[in-house]
């Protein structure tokens, strides 16, 4: 599987630009899916339903599925959090995976840059090109935060992943 992150500072614009290479990429016939890293405790499911019910009452693992689609939900109750490379294992195959976070581990990186934060560039040797809403003075290529077109032709270049009409992608 191909991985590409998308990282940044709080406010940058990570989740705006996955959300739009996402459609992007899809809709030139590849098959992707995502990776988001969460900094703070999370749930998916809600109190009062059956699956939390299910949870609070000690399950290890609760998958609920329905013919839309399924989840599961693993508790990792004094384990510690897997690696980007353990998740990445659970995916379906597909021609891209899209990581949100994970700035750290060594995958190929845009960094999304927005000028009112205030916060420094990330720019350690993975990160390929910068997607901002200003200019920056660095030796990758920088491209404007919105012009998704050139950011996804970028990233699937970088890769080497071709258009499934020009013989590439399919998994």
């Amino acid at each position: 599987m191909n991985i590409y992150g998308v990282v940044g500072w709080k406010n940058a614009g990570k989740t705006g630009l996955m959300e739009r290479l996402v459609e992007n990429i899809s809709a030139r016939g590849f098959s992707v899916s995502t990776v988001k890293h969460a900094h703070h405790s999370f749930d998916v499911d809600h109190p009062g339903k059956d699956s939390y019910r299910h949870r609070a009452a000690g399950a290890r693992e609760v998958l609920l599925a329905s013919r839309n689609r399924f989840a599961l939900m693993h508790e990792l109750t004094g384990e510690d959090e897997p690696t980007l490379e353990e998740l990445l294992a659970k995916l379906a195959p597909v021609d891209l995976v899209l990581v949100e976070g994970y700035k750290r581990d060594g995958h190929p990186k845009i960094e999304a840059h927005r000028a009112e934060t205030g916060n420094p560039l990330i720019g350690d040797e993975t990160v390929r090109a910068f997607a901002a809403d200003c200019t920056l003075e660095v030796d990758r290529p920088v491209f404007d935060l919105n012009d998704t077109d050139a950011i996804a032709d970028f990233l699937l270049a970088d890769i080497g992943l071709k258009a499934p009409s020009d013989g590439g992608g399919g998994v």
